[in-house]
């Protein structure tokens, strides 16, 4: 009886070494896989037979210890060790590895957790795994935020475009050089001495048609001409506006027509400057009685030039030429003072580039600080005038900026198709005027966008998808999920290094990388096996040598048996 059971004893040895063996090998099978988590195999004695059961010590007897035989030996348990493994770089934007706790979640027939990374795009641009689930995750709304709380696959939609975005808000840079010139000074140009056919003093209301150079017969506009108006701005060429004539056009409409053209904001009165715009002098004493008298805005940048060919006509006549001179008041050309220009674009609603002039001026200091005075046009807005107004910043003795006027633009957009008017805010928060060489100004963000296509994308460690668009925007749209567990060991393992919750893994909790205890996201990575190969070859040498010396052992029990029924012969 006692052979018979060693042979079972060599027998559950044979089976858990065995077992052993399996698990080292399937070890050693996967050590390229991605992902993979190693096992090991436990044993414990499977039970005794108690001969003895002891007894206990007395006055005069020391006591017995049991005496027990033990019958083989179970596996125990098959444990997987979730250490992580190494991380490796692929350089694919899809590869994803989880750096510390964690699991990526997919969905197909059922929900199921997995640390293997190595997704890709299907058909749908859809992030799947290797053999086929949905990727999970959270989607982002149309203004890139994650939409919390709702698993959703993800899709990473390449090659699909992105709507128009309208601009709301500029944000500008720069340091205004607070030591500089105050502007104190405007271009005054001009005109040639002007008549009428009965050679009179032409007043405002007299028609541009009727108009001579004193000591000419030849009309300076014919009706139908279409008047161009080009001309420069701080030696910037000016876009070209065009006026035509009808027989009705007033010399008071030519005026306005110029002011326009000219971006000339004659609601800025500055002391000690000429009031701007456009005058037609028509007293008699006056020395430019009979001229077109044009007064900008202070500021070098604000300087206005008009060349011989600033002002033609259809006919390709030049019928006015103006001149640096002086006005009523005194006033001679001469615009001075520290002043800084900048331009940018903007975006209306249907993704229409928009242009944006701004120039600023120094126009006062005190003890408390300085303040400057900013322009702004553009040329694409669809009212008569080139100017959009104008604005103040203010700046305390630090330099830093105190108040602003007027960072609110209005650009009108009527047929073209877009909302209108264009809105927009102007963020000046980061300029400064400290003492500097140059003044300097620059656009460094503007939240519009034309019209754009998706053209690449990354994953950051938190897991949030952000698309790059061939418009440059870059937009949220999307974020992995991972999920994590209280006890990791007690998920069941799939296969294809898929788990499942089990029994005793406790609940999922699904939330984002880098939350609640989740490791983060190494795009372009992948996690490789935690394997360790010399480990797994001693853990096969010793689990050989045990199946040996079991089968060893029923060797010799089976050798007891022969020669105890030898014995009976």
């Amino acid at each position: 009886m006692a052979l018979t059971s060693t042979l079972f004893t060599g027998l559950s040895g044979l089976d858990v070494n065995q077992t052993r063996l399996n698990v080292v090998g399937n070890n050693i099978a996967n050590v390229n896989t991605v992902a993979f988590k190693s096992s090991r195999a436990l044993f414990k004695p499977q039970f005794y037979v108690t001969d003895e059961g002891g007894t206990p010590p007395s006055s005069e007897f020391g006591g017995t210890n049991p005496s027990q035989r033990g019958l083989g030996a179970v596996v125990a348990s098959i444990q997987k060790d979730f250490t992580a493994g190494p991380i490796e770089p692929t350089g694919r934007p899809t590869d994803l590895a989880v750096d510390g706790t964690g699991f990526f979640v997919v969905q197909g027939d059922e929900q199921r957790f997995t640390r293997d990374g190595s997704f890709s795009l299907n058909a749908t641009n859809q992030l799947v795994s290797t053999s086929g689930e949905y990727v999970q995750g959270y989607a982002a709304d149309s203004d890139g935020g994650i939409i919390a709380g709702q698993l959703t696959d993800i899709e990473i939609p390449l090659g699909t475009t992105a709507s128009a975005r309208p601009t709301e808000n500029n944000s500008l840079e720069g340091n205004f050089n607070s030591s500089g010139p105050i502007a104190a000074g405007a271009s005054i140009l001009t005109s040639q001495l002007l008549t009428t056919s009965g050679g009179t003093l032409p007043t405002t209301a007299t028609a541009v048609t009727d108009l001579r150079s004193t000591g000419s017969a030849v009309p300076l506009f014919n009706t139908g001409d279409v008047v161009t108006l080009t001309g420069e701005k701080g030696g910037r060429s000016l876009p070209a506006s065009t006026l035509t004539v009808g027989a009705g056009t007033t010399v008071a409409e030519l005026s306005t027509f110029f002011q326009n053209a000219l971006g000339i904001d004659s609601s800025v009165a500055t002391a000690g400057a000429p009031v701007p715009g456009i005058a037609f002098e028509t007293d008699a004493t006056d020395l430019n009685s009979g001229r077109l008298v044009v007064a900008g805005n202070v500021g070098l940048q604000n300087a206005l030039a008009l060349s011989g060919a600033s002002i033609t006509t259809s006919a390709g006549a030049a019928p006015l030429a103006f001149i640096e001179g002086s006005n009523a008041a005194g006033f001679t050309s001469d615009p001075v003072g520290e002043s800084v220009h900048t331009s940018f674009v903007a975006y209306d609603s249907l993704g229409t580039p928009v242009s944006v002039d701004l120039t600023a001026v120094l126009e006062s200091r005190a003890d408390t600080g300085n303040t400057w005075r900013f322009y702004v046009e553009s040329p694409d807005d669809a009212g008569d005038s080139l100017s959009l107004g104008s604005g103040t910043l203010t700046f305390g003795t630090d330099g830093k900026l105190l108040s602003t006027t007027g960072t609110t633009l209005t650009i009108d957009r009527s047929g073209s198709g877009a909302i209108s008017p264009l809105t927009m805010n102007l963020n000046l928060e980061k300029v400064t005027s400290l003492t500097a060489q140059n003044s300097e100004l620059a656009m460094t963000d503007q939240d519009g966008s034309p019209l754009g296509t998706l053209q690449s994308f990354s994953i950051g460690d938190d897991g949030t998808i952000t698309g790059a668009y061939s418009n440059g925007r870059t937009s949220t749209i999307g974020q992995i999920a991972m999920a994590t567990f209280d006890n990791p060991m007690g998920l069941v393992d799939g296969g294809g290094s898929m788990f499942t919750a089990g029994p005793n893994s406790g609940v999922p909790v699904i939330s984002t990388p880098l939350a609640l205890g989740a490791g983060a996201v190494r795009s372009g990575s992948l996690e490789l096996s935690n394997v360790d190969i010399s480990e797994q070859f001693i853990n096969m040498i010793i689990s050989s040598t045990g199946f040996s010396a079991s089968s060893r052992v029923i060797t010799t029990s089976d050798q007891l048996l022969t020669e105890l029924l030898n014995s009976a012969r």
